[in-house]
């Protein structure tokens, strides 16, 4: 069993890579290589594993008193892994419990914050990862993308012959999660990139201030925040993301000032902003992640830059069904739904063919919730669980059975709701 810490390297040939995360507590002195140790000595003990699995309980001393959890995670197999002929990349980290603090730029009449951000890896953004689901390996290939980043930079590619500007642009219509995948995926890489860089800083720009309410000024206010970010850059300890949400408003208003009805300030503004991004693309330790809900008003002066243009669809029956299940499993944990019952997963359904029996029952009705419920957005079906209990239960407690049939019809309420909104309007 192989033990290393630097994702970058090139698999080849090499045993297949598993990436194990170590959360340690926070009132921990523990030296990490100590820690390695003991959780190398705890995976010895279980040679076969079958997907991600978390450990939060531990026979080892040591790891009781430092450690929260160990977790085998991104391994995106449908068949058992033998660790013992794996190469194992071990990253610990310690979560930051500080919440975001601000970035306040002086006007000439009142303070304007310019962006919030977080130190990483945060507590805050914890498990968003894993709650985020989508089809066709898109966090997967997202995490790929930034491995070849770090491989080019450590090799000293010459970017005038190869060009990479580190800049990743998620894309789709409101509410399938692309603010969360950023957040997401800046503290997974500040997990997966922590024997590289000792922290992360999450930075995200305040969109529609930056592009509405400074167009009075010139491209000065623009300027001082991105020296803010640069001083972070200059820490060559620190791995920086910066966000920009909804990019599109930037050609919104290169449009405007075109067509005549913004200030000529406002396009000087945007073009010191695209300028700036120039600017720090050129650091290896900066990502510069951005998204919008309306791709045809993305210019293409924006979009030149972007290495990867993710689209971020609506979820597919597949991922509803594992989003449904996820939230289940939770509130099976918390014994709002009690007692426990197991339900099968997509894949075993799809084995059983979807013979109903007493095992297969309950989920083929949730397979059933999940088609009627295509369409909806991953930010409303993490919702609906919520709805089901507020408008049909009301109970401290409720049987699984009980809690399908509330959830139905909270689907049907949502598309309801859904039609009366556009025959109003």
């Amino acid at each position: 069993m192989d033990a290393t810490g630097d994702p970058s390297l090139p698999t080849g040939s090499n045993p297949l890579q598993i990436h194990i995360e170590v959360n340690v507590k926070s009132n921990s002195v523990a030296k990490k290589q100590d820690v390695r140790l003991h959780v190398l000595e705890m995976l010895n003990k279980h040679q076969m594993i079958f997907g991600d699995i978390t450990w939060s309980e531990f026979d080892d001393i040591f790891l009781t008193n430092n450690v929260n959890a160990v977790a085998i995670v991104d391994t995106d197999l449908r068949q058992p892994i033998d660790l013992k002929s794996c190469s194992l990349l071990i990253h610990i980290f310690t979560l930051s419990d500080d919440g975001p603090s601000t970035e306040n730029l002086e006007n000439e009449d009142e303070n304007l914050t310019a962006a919030n951000h977080w130190l990483l890896p945060a507590a805050e953004f914890h498990g968003i990862w894993e709650s985020l689901i989508y089809e066709d390996k898109v966090k997967s290939h997202l995490l790929d993308y930034m491995s070849t980043t770090m491989l080019f930079s450590d090799k000293n590619v010459d970017s005038n012959v190869i060009t990479w500007n580190r800049v990743v642009l998620l894309h789709g219509p409101p509410g399938t999660g692309k603010t969360s995948l950023c957040k997401a995926l800046s503290q997974k890489l500040s997990i997966r990139f922590s024997e590289r860089y000792r922290y992360g800083q999450f930075v995200e720009i305040n969109s529609h201030s930056l592009f509405s309410k400074w167009f009075s000024e010139s491209g000065k206010l623009v300027t001082k925040m991105f020296q803010k970010i640069q001083e972070l850059i200059d820490d060559k300890d620190a791995l920086i993301f910066v966000l920009i949400d909804e990019v599109e408003s930037l050609t919104a208003a290169r449009s405007a000032s075109r067509a005549g009805t913004e200030p000529s300030d406002a396009i000087r503004v945007v073009n010191s902003v695209l300028t700036q991004l120039d600017q720090i693309k050129r650091f290896p330790n900066v990502v510069i992640l951005t998204t919008s809900n309306l791709t045809e008003k993305v210019d293409l002066a924006f979009v030149d830059r972007a290495d990867i243009k993710q689209y971020i669809g609506p979820p597919s029956i597949s991922a509803i069904f594992k989003i449904y299940l996820s939230c289940l499993e939770e509130l099976m944990r918390c014994q709002i739904i009690y007692p426990r019952q197991q339900l099968l997963t997509l894949r075993e359904l799809e084995m059983l063919c979807f013979q109903e029996n007493k095992v297969s029952n309950l989920s083929i009705v949730l397979h059933k919730i999940s088609q009627k419920s295509k369409g909806l957005s991953g930010r409303v079906l993490r919702k609906l669980p919520f709805l089901a209990h507020a408008l049909y239960i009301q109970s401290p407690t409720v049987t699984l059975e009980v809690f399908l049939d509330a959830l139905s019809l909270a689907v049907d309420k949502q598309f309801e709701e859904r039609n009366n909104l556009t025959s109003d309007g």
